[in-house]
């Protein structure tokens, strides 16, 4: 079966079938245009709350910030009432012009599961659907494509990824994204890409697979495997926006593998670096670019002091001048090539849910509470 070279959700057509993860406090408007300057794709917006959203919460408000080449806008939603998701998702077709929602029920964070969020959610059968269908009769007279996020479920026990994908598909969504895990992995151990295919053999909209692609031969292999439409890529681009690059051309029938010096490196980091300063300020724009340090330089030989330097920049000139200090010539580390990123942590023994959240599975008559800055991507 041939690879697909674009991704179609709804009137929604992408250029290549790859989808950047959401992440808090990473995926903000800077780094989406960094990563779309590498090659084409859907870059989400960092998830928001549709109460915080609806309520004119300002730290919600002020997440929702675009690059001005930014032309398709796309932004996770999360939510736990369907009246609320449904007048959120009015709010960004309305007012901001997204073009995608995507609707987050895969967040492991415990302070969302114990509310019934992210990835709990989908355990209530019922509940699911009409968040769903609210979500999409706010966004169909837009022509807005809704797409959903999940996991395998919340462990082994209390699986939900087919149900929710029949759901999905029932209620108008125009794909679900699964992350091969259980919320009880959150980050840990191997995902489950067989759970991606059999889901993808049981509906009719596009399924798209997430979990531990940290090459672009990763994504070729999990399409080839799984029948999935495309690929969600998150933690396998920290420190690497050059792998959307390979992605790109991967799905175009090139076999490529960046391997950049550490100039090239450096190079990335000051473009990354300039964007955030661009959208933010200077001051702050180099603390938000702190913490992308060690993932930069994950692997190369730069010692303990530069890494401390770099991690308390506080301006582009002082940036500058540590980044001119490193070898330009030191070739890229191949042992970080597959090598897991970002956070991976320990399963957990027990998931956090609401006092008997699993003894049914309808929750329509659910009353969850919703923070106004719940969590992160899942």
């Amino acid at each position: 079966m041939p690879l697909p070279s674009s991704l179609t959700l709804g009137s929604l057509r992408v250029d290549t079938p790859v989808v950047l993860a959401p992440m808090a406090g990473i995926t903000n408007a800077a780094y989406r245009r960094l990563c779309a300057e590498q090659g084409a794709g859907l870059y989400v917006c960092e998830m928001i709350t549709s109460r915080g959203l609806v309520e004119g919460d300002q730290h919600t408000r002020d997440m929702l910030v675009f690059d001005e080449l930014e032309t398709t806008r796309s932004v996770q939603l999360y939510g736990t009432d369907p009246v609320y998701v449904g007048k959120a998702a009015e709010i960004l077709c309305a007012e901001y012009g997204v073009a995608h929602i995507d609707l987050n029920f895969g967040c492991p964070v415990p302070k969302v599961t114990r509310k019934g969020g992210g990835g709990a959610l989908p355990w209530k059968r019922g509940l699911l659907g009409r968040i769903l269908e609210h979500a999409v009769a706010a966004a169909t007279p837009y022509d807005v494509p809704v797409t959903m996020k999940t996991r395998k479920g919340i462990d082994d026990d209390h699986l939900t990824y087919l149900d929710a994908g029949r759901i999905a598909q029932e209620a108008g969504a125009a794909a679900i994204a699964l992350h091969g895990r259980t919320v009880a992995q959150a980050y840990s151990g191997e995902a489950d890409w067989d759970a991606i295919g059999e889901l993808a053999a049981s509906v009719d909209i596009p399924v798209l697979g997430n979990g531990d692609i940290w090459e672009a031969a990763d994504a070729v292999r999990m399409v080839e495997q799984t029948g999935a439409a495309g690929v969600v890529v998150g933690r396998g681009c920290l420190g690497r926006p050059w792998l959307f690059r390979d992605l790109a051309a991967a799905f175009g029938g090139e076999q490529v593998a960046t391997l950049p010096t550490l100039g090239e490196v450096a190079a990335m980091m000051r473009r990354h670096a300039e964007l955030l300063c661009q959208h933010m300020g200077e001051e702050r724009g180099c603390k938000e670019f702190r913490k992308h340090v060690s993932w930069y330089l994950k692997g190369f030989a730069a010692g303990g002091e530069m890494r401390r330097s770099l991690g308390l920049v506080d301006s582009l000139a002082a940036l500058d001048r540590l980044l001119a200090e490193l070898d330009p010539d030191e070739p890229f580390p191949a042992s970080e090539l597959g090598a897991p990123r970002g956070r991976q942590g320990s399963p957990r023994s027990k998931v956090v849910l609401p006092e008997g959240w699993l003894d049914e599975t309808d929750g329509l008559g659910c009353v969850l509470a919703e923070d106004a800055d719940s969590g992160s991507g899942g």
